[in-house]
């Protein structure tokens, strides 16, 4: 009898819309789509790229969902270059784009300001 007063239990808080699973503490709603401290991107084909700059802008940090890698600055005649060999950030002033080899991944990159 115990076993399925649990169950009566455990099945009227599912139905109760103010429980929350979340153990720690209340969620707040939705989970911030910008990672703190990185700068938002609406690319070309609606892709967003984000980046946090460091050390004054002598690297970046690329953020994908499944993962992040940094790129360090290299000389460019205008706007900024960042690179590790493989994958370059071009940024000036709001724009942005990504290359990794010869293959562009995000283009036409806007900033919010």
């Amino acid at each position: 009898m115990k076993r399925y007063a649990s169950l009566i239990f455990v099945a009227g808080l599912a139905g109760c819309s103010s429980w929350s699973w979340w153990p720690w503490g209340d969620s707040g709603g939705e989970v911030p789509r910008v990672p703190p401290g990185a700068t938002a991107y609406k690319c070309d084909g609606g892709a967003e790229l984000f980046v946090r700059f460091l050390d004054g802008g002598k690297s970046v940090m690329v953020i994908y969902p499944e993962r992040e890698f940094r790129l360090d600055a290299v000389e460019t005649s205008s706007g900024a270059r960042y690179s590790n060999g493989r994958t370059t950030l071009t940024t000036n002033g709001n724009a942005a784009a990504l290359d990794e080899g010869s293959n562009v991944v995000y283009s036409n990159c806007k900033s919010g300001g």
